[in-house]
């Protein structure tokens, strides 16, 4: 099993950079499944129906979330109709939307959990007792597992990654859009990486225009960001398993044009 996942997609220069790229990287690659943190691609925050269904009709097989999951009320009735699109498992149970999800292709199942970090985050429940439930509910279920940890604290994503390692096939950390350096597979066959990063503008601040953002640290005071669209990348990774364990797990830092960064 081939899976790609694509970082925190940031705003319409990361969805046109995505969409730009998807094809090439499938050629390549050859992935059995897309999976894709949609958390920002709606103006940097939140998520549309309109974009998702855009997402998977270009070939994404599961979108997953984050804290900005519920910024649109438009999306409500989308999240709990649509199953490919999960929010964070260990959110209110009464809220919209799964917190997880089961695609299968050409014989294959990839369950797709998203967690949210409890860390400078707001959740309901621990995501550790959470997951620890799911993967039981999940046995038997799934040929692979996949965790999307959307997460603030280094230590939180990497302690979840200890937590799971032979229980799931990748535990994937998202949220800060900095892609982290500690790639591996973990010592009982699971995929880790702290943040795989973003797909948007590197040339902002995590994809704020520089400018704004450079206006709050220094004003301290209240600043409407806007995304940026300078100098779009592609953050994500490709992981490849068997048996429901990973075997490898390849950073791709990608510039629009589909070139590795300089």
């Amino acid at each position: 099993m081939r899976l790609l996942f694509v970082g925190d997609v940031v705003g319409g220069i990361g969805k046109r950079t995505l969409l730009g790229l998807l094809q090439p990287l499938r050629d390549r690659h050859a992935p059995d499944f897309v999976v894709v943190n949609g958390e920002n691609v709606a103006g940097g925050l939140g998520i549309t129906e309109k974009i998702a269904v855009e997402l998977f009709e270009a070939g994404v097989d599961a979108i997953t979330l984050g804290n900005h999951s519920f910024h649109h009320r438009s999306v409500f009735d989308y999240l709990d109709r649509e199953p490919r699109i999960v929010r964070p498992a260990n959110y209110m149970r009464g809220n919209p939307g799964h917190g997880h999800t089961l695609v299968e292709k050409d014989g294959l199942r990839l369950a797709v959990i998203n967690l949210s970090g409890t860390v400078f985050l707001d959740a309901a429940r621990s995501p550790f007792s959470e997951v620890d439930a799911l993967l039981s509910e999940l046995r038997g279920k799934a040929d692979h597992i996949l965790v999307d940890f959307h997460a603030e604290a280094t230590s939180e994503k990497v302690a979840m990654g200890w937590h799971l390692d032979g229980r799931v096939t990748a535990c994937i950390g998202t949220h800060t859009h900095v892609p982290t350096a500690d790639a591996r597979v973990l010592p009982r066959g699971t995929a880790f990486i702290s943040d795989v990063g973003m797909t948007g503008a590197r040339d902002g601040v995590i994809g704020v225009k520089s400018e704004l953002a450079l206006e709050r640290f220094t004003t301290q005071m209240p600043i409407r960001f806007e995304t940026s669209d300078e100098n779009p990348c592609l953050n994500a990774v490709l992981i490849e398993a068997e048996g429901g364990q990973a075997t490898s797990i390849e950073p791709l830092l990608l510039s629009a044009a589909g070139d590795p960064w300089g």
